[in-house]
């Protein structure tokens, strides 16, 4: 049924009209006047419609009588307010809740508000700015700590529920609302944290969108993340440590018993000491947390893993990872987000493990996101507590047969040669069994060592590393220098031979630069990062540490078998000094170039709680 006129009239209409009709065929004068009409006419505001209650004699009767809706959208769609503006969060519930009804019925009536309203809504997903001025210039811009910031989400969150109640696409036409006002990542943690959580409720209610929810969360936490290296985050903390250290020991003479209280109390509260003092890390710590709080409270319930709900966060996860983490390179913590999911349930962590290995063996997906899946899979393994014996072992025999299949292969073609560039997964591959042969070798040797040693002798490590695809040069020479000495120990193969030889190889490279001539030496040319090193983030380690594998420091008499001197006949080649940058000795520890050991000395797989540098040569026989 059309809907109704208003039953208005331009001023002067009926005379005018009257006018007209008595000069049309008497006075050029009535064509002027029909032409003033026609402008007066096109410069009136147009007639609107009354669409939701008849005249606008009705909905004035229905006013007197107290049905105030219908008036209160009259009002609106004759005078156009901007809604925006309207303070309705602050009021007594009373209000608050005539403006919800009033939101309702504004976007049945005029769908054409819906952005608006939606819009409006996200822009109290933050604490209100509170700016002070002195004349033109501000003087503070800060947050509001409003008491009432709680309940004013809980009203906003009311708010859409109605709104989509009335307007079933409202997902649709949020998800682009939220994307715009997502606040900048520079902005203070309060702010990011409010919009967040604000995001993760909508999620909840609007599981449709929860996918792209995660997604944007994530995309913005990596750029956190980027920004802000481990060894940035490390530097700033051990800096403020040894500030607070100073102070302590320059002023402790000073102090009144009043301000060594004041110290103290400080000193124990438990929101200081988790505060990060990297600005960024404190942003990324803040979101991490909250991130993995709300995975934890989705996939439990009553206390146990709900398997449903804990499968299509997996999902919504797993396809946000191949979008946006695995093509990121030395991202520090995000990952982390998967191996907490990971660790509900073993199911999920074989999964994971599975979609990887499908990665790094498909030769369609390029080179570098085989090769990150490599390192994954690697640190994945070796890092995760909760993953079985079983489960390393059947992860081995793959990586290491497909390692096989992969040799063999390449005997018969003309590409049998050291090059990262055509063998790059296969030296990724390599270092993830290395690497988690180092961290999982008392685990594999526990219990029945003559077993242990039979499996590890099936892997047969001799014909990889004697291959002349020779990976041994390729990997990081920190963890070559571990499986070398580990698998010395054991007698499993014997690396020093090529690791010498690979050393008088490995020609270092002068570069000349502002500050002059610097010796540098490519040692890690799969350019490997171990996405699961430790994590560095005060309140994100709280979920992590309990399922995570930290490197155990070999015992006294691990190191004193290691460290066995072996004299050594100095070689009569003068060259032998350059290529190992040290005069010719017979210490424990051979040289690598001086550059290969700085550049590694803090290289990711050293790093705290990872196997620190170390190459020794093995005792003799």
């Amino acid at each position: 049924m059309a809907a109704p006129l208003l039953h208005t009239r331009l001023p002067g209409d009926t005379a005018a009209s009257a006018s007209t009709v008595n000069t049309l065929g008497t006075s050029r004068t009535g064509i002027s006047s029909m032409l003033a009409l026609e402008n007066d006419f096109f410069n009136s505001p147009p007639r609107k419609t009354v669409r939701f209650g008849g005249t606008v004699t009705e909905v004035l009767l229905k006013y007197k009588k107290g049905e105030t809706n219908d008036f209160e959208l009259l009002k609106n769609q004759l005078l156009d307010p901007d809604i925006k503006r309207l303070p309705w969060l602050n009021r007594s519930q009373t209000v608050v809740e005539e403006y919800l009804a009033f939101l309702g019925n504004l976007v049945s009536a005029q769908t054409v508000f819906l952005r608006p309203c939606l819009s409006m809504i996200a822009s109290h997903f933050v604490p209100p700015r509170v700016i002070i001025k002195d004349g033109n210039v501000d003087v503070s811009d800060s947050d509001d700590e409003d008491d009432n910031l709680p309940a004013n989400f809980d009203t906003c969150h009311r708010a859409l529920q109605i709104i989509a109640r009335y307007v079933p696409s409202t997902p649709w036409f949020l998800m682009p609302i939220l994307v715009e006002k997502f606040p900048f990542v520079r902005k203070s943690e309060r702010t990011l944290e409010c919009y967040v959580h604000n995001l993760l409720r909508i999620s909840v209610y609007f599981p449709t969108l929860r996918h792209e929810i995660l997604e944007l969360i994530i995309e913005k936490l990596l750029k956190l993340d980027v920004s802000a290296s481990r060894q940035d985050i490390e530097d700033a903390e051990e800096t403020a440590a040894q500030t607070c250290g100073g102070t302590d020991s320059t002023e402790g003479l000073f102090n009144m018993d009043e301000d060594e209280e004041t110290e103290h109390e400080t000193r124990a509260d438990p929101k200081r000491l988790d505060q990060m003092v990297h600005p960024v890390a404190e942003r990324l710590d803040i979101l991490m947390s909250l991130l993995l709080s709300y995975m934890k409270d989705v996939c439990y319930v009553d206390g146990k893993v709900d398997n449903g709900k804990t499968k299509d966060l997996y999902r919504n996860l797993i396809n946000i990872f191949d979008k946006l983490l695995l093509p990121t390179h030395a991202s520090c913590h995000v990952q982390f987000l998967m191996f907490y999911l990971c660790s509900f349930k073993l199911g999920f962590a074989e999964a994971f493990l599975e979609h990887l290995w499908k990665k790094l063996q498909d030769p369609s997906n390029p080179a570098i996101i085989r090769q990150a899946a490599g390192n994954y899979i690697g640190s994945f393994l070796a890092r995760a507590k909760f993953i079985p014996l079983i489960t390393v072992k059947s992860c081995l025999d793959l990586m290491v047969n497909w390692l096989h299949i992969y040799l063999h292969n390449q005997d018969s073609g003309t590409k049998a040669f050291c090059d990262v560039a055509l063998h790059g997964p296969f030296y990724s591959a390599c270092q993830a069994v290395f690497y988690t042969f180092v961290f999982r070798h008392k685990q594999l040797l526990s219990g029945n060592l003559k077993e242990g040693l039979q499996y590890l002798q099936s892997l047969n490590f001799e014909r990889i590393v004697m291959s002349q695809l020779n990976p041994l040069k390729i990997c990081l020479p920190s963890v070559v220098n571990f499986f070398a000495a580990i698998t010395n120990k054991y007698q499993l193969v014997f690396c020093y031979t090529i690791i010498e030889r690979n050393n008088r190889q490995m020609l270092p490279v002068i570069r000349s630069t502002a500050g002059g001539d610097s010796v540098q030496t490519c040692t890690n040319p799969l350019d490997t990062f171990f996405p699961f090193d430790p994590c560095v983030l005060k309140r994100s380690k709280k979920f992590i540490d309990p399922i995570y594998q930290i490197w155990e420091d070999m015992s006294a008499e691990e190191l004193q078998e290691f460290k066995k001197p072996i004299k050594k006949e100095i070689m009569e080649d003068e060259d032998d000094d350059f290529l190992k940058g040290e005069v010719p000795q017979s210490d424990a520890v051979i040289g690598i170039t001086p550059s290969s050991l700085d550049a590694h000395s803090r290289s990711p797989s050293s790093s705290m709680g990872s196997p620190p540098m170390l190459y020794m040569q093995p005792s003799p026989l």
